[in-house]
Order: structure tokens, then C-alpha cells, then sequence
């Protein structure tokens, strides 16, 4: 047993020292075997490292001698032959002198050894005892954070196999920890995306790069109906010597966070919905696009099917008596589904009208004029939901597990309600849903009570309008003639265009087109009073400028009304056209052989401006001659020029023969977009 043999191979002369690979290298323990005079003969470099003295300083030397302090020589005496003669091992720690003088605590391990002579040996193991200190000191840390850490760690192997799980573990999938050992991860953990989770690790473990702060939700096996989070991290393991051991994962629980944002998200959704709906709901004055409107925002983002339902009564402008639990009768305005469904069927279509009686909810709804939430939707409830038994079947079919029916409320009056149904969407309604459902019904409630209003205005402008115009021009000599009066199409009011064929003496006929600039009841009303007028004066046999003169007259006394006004009157006799205007759109003439223009007329002012005289112009015109005369509203738009929209008029004109009452509707629905916010009078007349 000699120290040569140990020490002749440490790689080589010049060559770097192997990297620690086990427990007992990163301690550096040393190993020293004694004689039984004392005398060293066993020396490792570990003991050279620990003690100071090389082999050649080490080996024969007296132990004691070399590195006990003289006060603690009887002691060691004393162990030291106690440890020979009963075989008995001695550990604990001892003061030993370094080569460099200092003194240093020293874990000792002391033991018997006999050779195959019989021969006894004192083996002695020591190591740094502040070293040995700090690792105990870090493995049991390690121990304690491992065991007692809130954030459940795992350590798995290169097959992804647990090699050890910490109790905090238990609480992520209800496994008891020792129960995960040599088990997959796909075996416990209750994440739906496992297979991304075990993708990463062989990421990791190939790599060496961790992946921190990974999010991963699922539901725990002891609470399925609850849904949790957790912030995943990998990371690599390996021992001293490189060698990869697996990788570890740490589980910390982010559910609050995911459901704070999950809640803050869902808040940022419904501003948006609101927000959305302020541009979205009541774009123009139509009940019925409102309603559809309200219908498209709520669906899908606050259920999977919609509809809008107004009190008839209320639709009618008349005020609804609320009975206490009688039936009503509602018109269904819009109805809308985020996807084919059997509860489309159940509702009743656009147009139709459905009486409900006081239990249903929608009624109760109205009747009380509060939210109608229901949770849970059960058998007990559907009835109650739809309209007959047939209804109710197909509610059952579709799915429909949550209710919701909000009022429709405007200044004070319930209109009707917003009916709301989830089926696909299996969280159901809640408060935080009455709310915004609320907001949406409120804001689309306004829109719909102006719009009602307002088509009840405008009918009844309209039904002025029409009955002050003429119904049917009758047969005049000369003349073949045709006529349209459209309103706007879009959210403006009837207005005071008119049109109007007067019968004279000897054969003659007067035609007539206006335009009282505004709209509404009052722009009609006005309009009647100057037809009448204009009837009074033509049977006076006045020339065209003296009709319009006195017609100015009239105007300037109806609070500041303008209006212009084409006065023409046709003798067949003479085939002369007299023509006076006050600033009106110029009429066309389309003759056959020439291309269609526009006559050169004096425009003069229009009536109502006052003091202005009106000129007669005489047009000389022929058989198959096309006059056309029309309000402003025919051709002006807000994009285009005036010169090129009557380019666009004369355009259609190219065929005089063509038969009157195509040309009329070749006129509006070649010139007319369904948005115009004018209304046109046309007069059409053909010389024959």
C-alpha cells in the first residue's frame, strides 16, 4: 500500500483536472491511512488539498507530529489506540493544523483496517467541516423549499417520467405525491394542452434553454366545474458533470390573475359593445332597420339569438294601457341567430303579430317594465318563453338553457322588449349581462321611439302630400302626359314638391311643377294652398309671368317660405308653349331626329322673394315633341355637379318615342339613389 499508485494518474501531466461529478468530489473528502506506530502511508491528493502537505511531505511522517497542535496530542493518542484495539469507529470533528500554520475545523471519520497479514491500519476519511456545514445546510434548504414551497415542483426524467413531486403538487391534480412517481405526465396533470406541455420539455431538455411563464388552464378533478390557471416553467437538470439528469417544472397557481383578466376583458368587451352599438343602433329614422340594427350588435357577443318585439300600440303612437296581467299584442321587429337554429322556427318572423298572454315572460317584462332573468332554463320555463306548445318543442330542441327579456323603455314609456336567448354559450346569463343588456336596450329604445314618431309625421305629411295632388291627369287635346311623385327615401320628411295639369279655354292646358323649399307637414300644407291659388289664377286666362307674379305675392305673406315654380301653357292650336320661371330647374325638350336640351329661360327669383318680375318665354313646338318637367330632386346630389347630372337627365332622353310611362320610371330609377333626401315631382307630356 504505497501513496505512489494513487497518485500516478491524475489525466496526465498538464491536463485539466476532471470535473466533480459526485457528492464526495464537490466535498473533496480525503482519505489517510495510518500505521499502528502513527506513520502515515496512505495520502490522497484530497488530503494534500485539505491538509497543505504533499505526498513526499506526508507519507512516513507521524501523523499526530505533522498536523495535531501539541495541547490536543494526548487526546488524539488516546482515540487513536482506543480506535485499533476495539475496531470501533470514532467520528466527529477536530481542530487540525495546516501547513500554512493556520488552524481549521475538521470532519473526522476514524476506522480499523486489517490487511490480509493481520496487520492493523487506521483509515481516516476527513473533509472541510464548513464545507461539509454548507452543503448540509444547502441540502436541507433545498429539502425544506422543495417540501414546503406553495409552488408545486416536479422533477421528471428523460422520458418525461416523474422522478419526484413536492406536496404543493397534490393540489394542481389531486394526486397524492408519492402516487406520480415513474407516471407520465399525461397520467395526472388535468391540463388540456398536454401534449404542448410535454413538447416543451424535450425543448428544454435537448436545449438547455428554459421556457419560464408558460400559461396553461384547466379544472382541477376535485373541483371539474371550476376553472384554474397556472404559469409553467422548464427548466434543464444536470450533475456536475454535465450530464443531463431531466428537467424540472414549476407549477405556480395565476388563478386570480387569469380571472382578473379574464373579468377585465370581458368589461373591455362590453365598452366595446356599447360603443359599438352608439354608432351601429339607430342610424336612421326606420323602426324597423333599428330594430334589426340592436339585433345584429347583441348577437353574438350577448346571446346566440335575438329578437325585438314592439307593443303594437306603441308602434302606433298610441298610448299603451298597462294592464296588470292581460295579454299583449306585439309586432316582432327583428330576429337574428349567430347560427342556423330550431329556436329561429320557435320566434315569431319579422312582420307578424303575436298576442302574449299576461304569464308569459316577455309580457311580464313589459307589464312591470324591469328585467326578466332566468338563470337556469327548465322545463317549467319554456312554456313561459314560447309562443305555443309547438314553440316550446323546438326551444327544447335548440338548446336553449338562459333566459333574458329586458325592456324597451323611452321618457317614461315601455315600447316593447329585447328578447334574448343562449344556447351554444354555456355560461348563462348574470347580472353583469342585465346591465349591459340594459344599456343596449336604452340607447336602441331612443332611437326606436324618435323613429316612430317620426314615420308618423311623415305618413301624415305623405297622406297630405298625395291627397293634394292630382289623382289622374284626364285626357287634354294635344297632349299625351304622365306623372310620378316620390317621397325621400331616406331620413328626411315629406317636402313640398307638387305637380299639377290645369284644363283651359279653347284647348289649352296649364303645367305646373314646384318646389316649396323645406319639409314636413307645414311644407305640404303650403303647398296645397299655393296649388290652390295656382288653379285660381290659371282660370283667369293670365300669361304664365303674371300667374307667377301674383303668386309671389301669396308666398312673400307664408312666414318666409320660398318657393320655385315652372309655369307653362300649351295651345294645340297655335302649337306655341308659353313658359314663365321662377328660379326652377329649366325643363328638357326632346325632339325626334335632334338630341335632347334643355330650354334657354329666363330663371327669374323664386316666389316669395318679392318685387321681381316673371319674363314669358314662347316655345314653338311639334308633333312628337317630349317636355319634361321636375323638381330639383331629380338631379341634384351631394357629388356630383348640377351640369353633369342634367347631362345625365338629357341622356335618358335620346328616345322620345319611347312610351311616357317608361320614361318616367326610366327618369327615377336612373337618377334617384334609394338614399336621396329629396322628394321629386315629374311631369312628363308629349305633343300629338
Amino acid at each position: 500500500m504505497t501513496a505512489g499508485s494513487l497518485e500516478s494518474e491524475p489525466g496526465g501531466h498538464g491536463a485539466e483536472p476532471p470535473r466533480p461529478t459526485g457528492l464526495l468530489d464537490v466535498l473533496s473528502v480525503a482519505a489517510v491511512v495510518v500505521d499502528a506506530e502513527g506513520r502515515i502511508v496512505f495520502w490522497t491528493p484530497q488530503a494534500e488539498e485539505l491538509f497543505g502537505y504533499s505526498a513526499e511531505e506526508a507519507l512516513g511522517t507521524h501523523a499526530a507530529r505533522l498536523f495535531i497542535h501539541p495541547e490536543h496530542l494526548p487526546s488524539v493518542t488516546k482515540l487513536f489506540a482506543e480506535v485499533l484495539r476495539t475496531g470501533q469507529s470514532w467520528a466527529g470533528t477536530f481542530p487540525v493544523r495546516h501547513k500554512d500554520g493556520s488552524t481549521r475545523m475538521t470532519e473526522f471519520r476514524n476506522m480499523r483496517l486489517l490487511d490480509d497479514l493481520g496487520d492493523v491500519y487506521a483509515l481516516g476519511i476527513a473533509a472541510d467541516h464548513s464545507l461539509l456545514q454548507r452543503v448540509e445546510t444547502d441540502l436541507a434548504l433545498c429539502e425544506r423549499l422543495i417540501n414546503q414551497s406553495p409552488i408545486g415542483i416536479a422533477l421528471v426524467g428523460p422520458d418525461l417520467r416523474f422522478l419526484l413531486v413536492n406536496p404543493a403538487l397534490e393540489r394542481v391534480d389531486s394526486t397524492p405525491a408519492g402516487e406520480h412517481v415513474g407516471r407520465r405526465l399525461r397520467e395526472t396533470l388535468p391540463l388540456s394542452d398536454i401534449d404542448t406541455i410535454e413538447a416543451c420539455l424535450r425543448q428544454v431538455i435537448t436545449t438547455g434553454t428554459p421556457l419560464l411563464d408558460q400559461y396553461h388552464v384547466g379544472r382541477p378533478p376535485d373541483e371539474p366545474e371550476q376553472e384554474r390557471a397556472w404559469s409553467l416553467s422548464f427548466y434543464r437538470l444536470e450533475d456536475p458533470g454535465g450530464r443531463v439528469l431531466g428537467a424540472a417544472i414549476s407549477f405556480v397557481d395565476v388563478t386570480e390573475r387569469h380571472r382578473a383578466a379574464a373579468a377585465a376583458d370581458q368589461a373591455r368587451r362590453r365598452l366595446a359593445l356599447i360603443a359599438e352599438a352608439s354608432t351601429r343602433v339607430g342610424t336612421s329614422l326606420e323602426v324597423e332597420r333599428t330594430a334589426d340594427e340592436l339585433a345584429d350588435v347583441a348577437t353574438p357577443e350577448l346571446a346566440d339569438v335575438v329578437a325585438v318585439d314592439v307593443l303594437d300600440a306603441a308602434l302606433a303612437c298610441r298610448r299603451n294601457r298597462r294592464p296588470e296581467n292581460g295579454p299583449e299584442l306585439f309586432r316582432a321587429l327583428a330576429l337574428k341567430s349567430a347560427y342556423p337554429s330550431p329556436a329561429l322556427r320557435a320566434a315569431d318572423p319579422p312582420g307578424d303579430l303575436a298576442a302574449y298572454e299576461g304569464d308569459r315572460l316577455v309580457t311580464l317584462c313589459v307589464h312591470t317594465a324591469r328585467p326578466v332573468l332566468v338563470r337556469h332554463v327548465g322545463a317549467a320555463d319554456l312554456p313561459r318563453i314560447g309562443r305555443d306548445a309547438q314553440a316550446t318543442e323546438l326551444l327544447a330542441r335548440a338548446g336553449v338553457h338562459s333566459y333574458l327579456a329586458v325592456p324597451l323603455i323611452a321618457h317614461g314609456e315601455v315600447l316593447g322588449a329585447l328578447d334574448l336567448k343562449r344556447t351554444r354559450n354555456p355560461v348563462p346569463f348574470d347580472e353583469d349581462d342585465v346591465v349591459l343588456a340594459l344599456e343596449l336596450a336604452g340607447r336602441a329604445a331612443v332611437a326606436i321611439d324618435n323613429a316612430r314618431w317620426f314615420q308618423s309625421v311623415r305618413n301624415t305629411a305623405l297622406t297630405l302630400q298625395r291627397s293634394l295632388l292630382p289623382d289622374h291627369a284626364p285626357h287634354h287635346t294635344g297632349l299625351e302626359l304622365a306623372s310620378r311623385y316620390q317621397p325621400a327615401q331616406a331620413t328626411s320628411e315629406v317636402g313640398g314638391d307638387w305637380y299639377d295639369v290645369l284644363p283651359l279655354e279653347d284647348d289649352k292646358t296649364a303645367l305646373v311643377v314646384g318646389d316649396v323649399m323645406g319639409n314636413g307637414i307645414d311644407a305640404a300644407a303650403t303647398m296645397g294652398r299655393l296649388r290652390t291659388a295656382t288653379c285660381a289664377y290659371a282660370d283667369l286666362d293670365l300669361d304664365p309671368g303674371a300667374v307667377l307674379h301674383h303668386l309671389d305675392k301669396i308666398t312673400c305673406d307664408l312666414e318666409h317660405y320660398i318657393v320655385t315654380c315652372l309655369y307653362a301653357v300649351y295651345d294645340p292650336r297655335t302649337r306655341q308653349c308659353q313658359v314663365a320661371n321662377a328660379g326652377h330647374m329649366p325643363p328638357a325638350l326632346s325632339r325626334p331626329g335632334e338630341p335632347p336640351r334643355l330650354l334657354r329661360l329666363p330663371s327669374g327669383a323664386p316666389l316669395g322673394v318679392g318685387g321681381v318680375p316673371f319674363e314669358t318665354t314662347t316655345v314653338e313646338l311639334v308633333p312628337g315633341d317630349l317636355l319634361v318637367l321636375y323638381t330639383d330632386g331629380l338631379v341634384e346630389t351631394r357629388h356630383h355637379s348640377i351640369d353633369d347630372r342634367l347631362d345625365v337627365l338629357l341622356g335618358f332622353l335620346d328616345e322620345p318615342r319611347r312610351p311616357l310611362e317608361e320614361t318616367c320610371d326610366l327618369l327615377l330609377y336612373g337618377l334617384r339613389h334609394p338614399d336621396d333626401h329629396d322628394d321629386v315631382a315629374l311631369l312628363v307630356a308629349r305633343m300629338v
